[in-house]
């Protein structure tokens, strides 16, 4: 009788402990003999690794593992582990059935009989693949922030310097400072109402034109295909945009009523190449001539646009004329690069 109750109470050990194993549907937990052949195989298992328990029982537990871990020994390493120091530390790529990959994090424990005798391991592991790339997304957002954050310091910073620089009075550089800053700030606010993915060149154009209160007018005209800008070239193109625009009003086209402006904007293939050519005109003006000194706009529009491609500005008799010959994979580029830094 006591045999059976003892009995009885080791069966309903072994069914409450099988039934903890099998409910752990977060965690694989598989264990294996000394020769590392998988011995138990629990439902958590077969939903993140893909092998049913018929299937694994017996096979090398080794097949979880990437060729590049088994390469480097890790496996060995991990059980090694387990033996001199309790558990075996797990964090790394492993192998779904289907021969995709996923990010486990987890422990190797050695099993022991009642007496001590090592019998064998038991590994468990919970897939964190969706917390690593969470990881790594915020890793990449804040390395991308960083570099935003740097390089707006540095416009602000090049815009008060050089405005002051340039400036005849106090008051003409306060002006000159709010109105640039100004630009730079609705070309954000663009951004950001795109997630910092990027925007249009005609977004872009529009804004310069409500900006600076030629939306309705018919003497600034804007034409060309729908062409997507990353936030670097956008930016750029903003502060160029707003100081050709203040240059035309004060010296140029549109000082005179009967002066206008034409943007243009095409893309052609050059050696598998695609290529932006963009061109601003200026018609109808003073005679131009060329400045005799470079002043903040002219090396404004050359630092802000020849890291994209080539620019020609033409201080034509009958009107300003700029062009830009640029690499649109360059211009649609999405993220700050390290040689931005």
């Amino acid at each position: 009788m006591i045999m059976k109750l003892f009995s009885n109470s080791s069966r309903s050990r072994e069914r409450f402990l099988e039934a903890i194993l099998q409910s752990a549907i977060e965690y694989a937990i598989i264990s294996t003999d000394l020769n590392g052949l998988v011995t138990t195989w629990n439902e958590g298992a077969r939903r993140i690794l893909g092998w049913d328990e018929a299937e694994i029982i017996g096979k090398p537990a080794a097949v979880i593992f990437t060729q590049e871990d088994l390469q480097a020994g890790v496996l060995e390493r991990e059980m090694a582990a387990a033996l001199a120091e309790g558990h075996g530390s797990d964090e790394r790529w492993h192998v779904r059935r289907d021969g995709s990959l996923f990010w486990a994090s987890g422990q190797m424990m050695a099993l022991t009989s009642d007496d001590g005798e090592v019998e064998g391991f038991v590994k468990i592991l919970r897939d964190q693949t969706e917390q690593r790339e969470n990881e790594e997304r915020q890793r990449v957002l804040m390395h991308e922030l960083s570099h935003r954050i740097k390089n707006t310091l540095a416009v602000v910073q090049a815009i008060t310097t050089q405005s002051f620089r340039n400036a005849s009075s106090m008051e003409d550089a306060e002006q000159a400072i709010a109105a640039r800053i100004n630009a730079y700030s609705k070309a954000h606010d663009i951004l950001l109402q795109q997630n910092w993915l990027g925007t249009t060149m005609a977004t872009i154009v529009e804004a310069t034109a409500i900006n600076l209160g030629l939306e309705t007018s018919e003497r600034f005209k804007a034409s060309g295909p729908v062409i997507e800008l990353g936030p670097q070239a956008a930016l750029s193109f903003s502060l160029v945009l707003h100081e050709l625009v203040t240059n035309a009003n004060k010296y140029g086209a549109l000082s005179q009523d009967t002066g206008s402006i034409e943007i243009e904007w095409s893309v052609r293939e050059a050696s598998g190449d695609k290529r932006l050519n963009f061109s601003w005109r200026e018609l109808g003006g003073p005679a131009v001539e060329a400045p005799s000194k470079k002043g903040f706009g002219c090396r404004l529009i050359n630092s802000s646009l020849s890291s994209f491609g080539e620019v020609v500005v033409d201080y034509a008799p009958t009107g300003l004329i700029l062009r830009l010959d640029a690499s649109l994979e360059k211009l649609q580029y999405k993220t700050y690069s390290d040689a931005d830094e």
